[in-house]
């Protein structure tokens, strides 16, 4: 038996995370930590999030989770974060007329814009609904999941998909952006795999049984 810890910093839907864990992994622990000390020992870190980054990064360092983040990664522990636990891992957000985020990614997160068009179709923000992934790069969380999957997404925000050289899944809304992240130990996704059908909990299961190795 594994122990998962998902970081409870206030901000997320934590139960349906924990449920979907729990589901694809039913003879594993999974905690909702509050802090360092309820995560001790865990064999792997969820990140969620779900609100405006400032309250998100402000809660997040309160709860002491920026040591225990960095010092997982640099033990090699897999980390999955998810919507606003992957921007928080960015370097910069354009939200709340701009926040410095943990830096452990270089890439900034953006804003769509009042004025987000594909084509003459103009687009309403925030993004809400499924969208087609696009895989960029083979990776162990990306095993029995389809290319082009549909995956579901709610944010206002997103990670541009140019230039970026942690990029591992690409979706398009007015603009091409960072589906998944990915470097070593790390995998963020923009969409909710827990809230994502069937090719979510793939996502999940995935996570709950990778190495951490790429």
């Amino acid at each position: 038996m594994q122990r998962i810890a998902v970081l409870d910093y206030g901000m997320g839907n934590l139960h349906s995370v924990a449920s979907a864990l729990q589901k694809v992994a039913p003879g594993d622990e999974v905690v909702l930590a509050t802090s360092p000390a309820e995560a001790a020992g865990a064999d792997r870190l969820l990140v969620p999030g779900v609100g405006a980054i400032r309250d998100c990064m402000a809660g997040f360092r309160e709860a002491g989770f920026e040591s225990l983040l960095r010092e997982s990664i640099d033990a090699g522990l897999p980390v999955l974060g998810i919507c606003v636990g992957m921007q928080i891992m960015m370097r910069r957000s354009e939200e709340n007329a701009g926040v410095d985020c943990l830096g452990l990614l270089p890439q900034p997160v953006k804003f769509f814009g009042k004025d987000l068009r594909d084509g003459d179709e103009r687009l309403k923000v925030p993004h809400m609904g499924w969208n087609q992934v696009w895989q960029k790069r083979a990776h162990p969380l990306w095993e029995k999941i389809a290319d082009g999957s549909r995956f579901y997404f709610v944010h206002s925000y997103y990670v541009p998909a140019e230039d970026n050289e942690v990029l591992a899944g690409e979706t398009r809304y007015g603009v091409s952006l960072a589906a998944a992240v990915a470097r070593e130990n790390v995998f963020a996704t923009q969409f909710h795999p827990e809230k994502s059908a069937e090719a979510g909990l793939q996502l999940l299961k995935n996570f709950v049984a990778w190495n951490g190795r790429a």
